[in-house]
Formats: structure tokens, C-alpha cells, sequence
């Protein structure tokens, strides 16, 4: 019989990308979701039944953040991560067999905006703000009840790079229509993390019986913005690059319905308690990771 992954929430970017794997890997992948494909988030007999003798629960889930922080979107922002935990919690209570591990996606962004120094799990300074508050109020639902036989450990996952798929797209077409000069100041860190090597992170921690709690889920190698963009150039060759000024992000944010924070924080993350336990990252630098990605 074959091992069984179980991902909460994976319909998007990083969720088929760890659905097709696992299958390359031999697993047997159940998803839940809303989608009329998979486990319905509303059929909790068959979550249970899917979380029953599983490897690993992945737990995803969550309205995407690239939208208007308005209260509507704010509210739905946090319930769907809140919540969701909440219910897997209680269906893993109630099987006889619980997973063996339960990984739980949190963030990156929880550190706060950091041009002067890097975060780590033990010394990083926890943030404000909205997108922070969210992802204390995730983690303190994750760990708020400790469970006997499930190991539980929350990704704090960087911005997620990888082909066909999550902010490749958008960088891209800023550099292919001329806007690949740096945003803001440039100055701000950009803490990211190659597809596979999320992939590669979670088999991990899979295999590592003893690891519990948080990790940061980032390349070690993390660059200021405009170094990001200057790689990306170098492969694009783009004829012009001008220059993306704070306003003018925040005007171009407005009219298509998101927010500057993800280009204008710095995320200044290091994985100090992977690379601590042995972890050896495929992609450690960013010129490794862009020329896999687009050439």
C-alpha cells in the first residue's frame, strides 16, 4: 500500500507543485479543498478518513494575500487560516490513527520590515501590522494544543520561486515591459526560496523524526531588491530597465487590486535551525535559482 500525503488548501502554486512530486515519489496524494475534485472541506467523515495512518498532513490553506487590505478581505484573510487549522485540529482528534506529522504553512513576513540585520528563529524580532497579526494569530492555533502522536512543525516559508507559477510571472513582465530597475529604494531584502528546495525542506523534516516546532523556510543567501532585479536582467536582457518609485508602486497597486508589501518589505530571513540540523539547500543563491527558473 502506498504512503499518504495530505494537503489542506492544494489547488494553488506550491500545493500542485508538492501534489506532483509526491507522486513522482510514489505517495498516494489526497487534497482537500473546495474544489469538486478533491476532498470537500465540508465532508469531514472523508477528511478523517484521509487523514487516517497519513504520512504527513500539509496544511496550505489560506485566501490568497495579493488583494486590497480592505476589512472584507482582511476578515476573509485570517478565518481562512485560523479556522481551517482549527477544523483540521479537531478531525485529527478524532481519528484513531493520526498523522504522523503535521507540517503548517506560516510566513516569513511574521519578522518585522529589517534593513539592519538578518532574522533567525532564535534572535528574529516579530513584526507589526496586519500581515504579522495574522500569522501570530496562525501559529497560536497550530501549537495551541499539543498532540501526543502527531508531530507538529510551521514552515515559515519565504517568497516561493519556481517555474509556472507564484511571482515569477508578475517579475518577469515588470522586466519584460521595462520596469526591471529596482523597486522603492532597492535597498529592501528579498528572502525567497526555490520551489524545489521547499519540496526537499519537507522531506526533511519528514525524515527527521526528532524536528518540532519553527522553522524558517528560506535560501541562505537572501539579496537586496535591486540585486534581485539586476539578476533577473542578466538573463531577460531587457532593452531598458527604469526604476519602480515607492508611488508609483502604490498607484499601480491600487488600480489592480493588491498591496506594495510584498515587493516594499524587507525580508531579511536566514533558515539558521535547518542549516543547523544538516539541510543542504540545491539552490542557496539567487543566480542558481533565476537560471533554473528561466533559461
Amino acid at each position: 500500500m502506498k504512503k499518504k500525503i495530505v494537503i489542506a488548501g492544494g489547488t494553488g502554486f506550491i500545493g500542485q507543485y508538492l501534489d506532483k512530486t509526491f507522486k513522482e515519489e510514489g505517495f498516494e496524494v489526497l487534497i482537500i479543498s473546495r474544489d469538486f475534485h478533491h476532498i470537500n472541506w465540508n465532508n469531514n467523515d472523508k477528511i478523517i478518513r484521509a487523514l487516517e495512518d497519513a504520512e504527513a498532513l500539509i496544511n496550505l490553506a489560506g485566501k490568497s494575500v495579493d488583494c486590497r487590505y480592505n476589512e472584507k478581505n482582511k476578515s476573509l484573510i485570517l478565518a481562512s487560516r485560523v479556522e481551517t487549522t482549527k477544523k483540521l485540529q479537531s478531525l485529527i482528534d478524532q481519528c484513531s490513527t493520526p498523522p504522523k506529522l503535521w507540517i503548517n504553512s506560516s510566513t516569513a513576513t511574521i519578522y518585522r520590515h529589517s534593513e539592519d540585520k538578518a532574522m533567525d528563529e532564535y534572535t528574529g524580532e516579530i513584526g507589526s501590522g496586519f500581515s504579522v497579526e495574522v500569522a501570530k494569530a496562525w501559529e497560536k492555533t497550530f501549537f495551541e494544543k499539543s498532540a501526543t502522536c502527531t508531530r507538529k512543525v510551521a514552515l515559515r516559508i519565504a517568497i516561493t520561486i519556481g517555474k509556472k507559477g507564484g511571482v515569477m510571472k508578475p517579475y518577469i513582465n515588470l522586466v519584460k515591459y521595462g520596469l526591471g530597475g529596482q523597486q522603492g529604494n532597492g535597498r529592501q531584502m528579498f528572502s525567497w526560496v526555490h520551489i524545489e528546495d521547499l519540496f526537499c525542506v519537507i522531506q526533511f523534516v519528514m525524515d527527521k523524526k526528532e524536528m518540532k516546532g519553527v522553522y524558517n523556510c528560506a535560501a541562505p543567501n537572501p539579496i537586496p531588491n535591486k540585486t534581485f532585479m539586476k539578476e533577473m536582467r542578466k538573463i531577460l536582457k531587457p532593452l531598458i530597465y527604469l526604476p519602480s518609485p515607492k508611488l508609483l508602486l502604490k498607484t499601480g497597486a491600487y488600480f489592480i487590486d493588491t498591496e506594495t508589501e510584498l515587493v516594499l518589505k524587507s525580508r531579511w530571513v536566514i533558515p539558521k535551525k535547518l542549516i543547523e540540523k544538516g539541510f543542504v539547500f540545491k539552490y542557496p543563491t539567487i543566480g542558481a535559482a533565476l537560471k533554473n527558473i528561466l533559461e
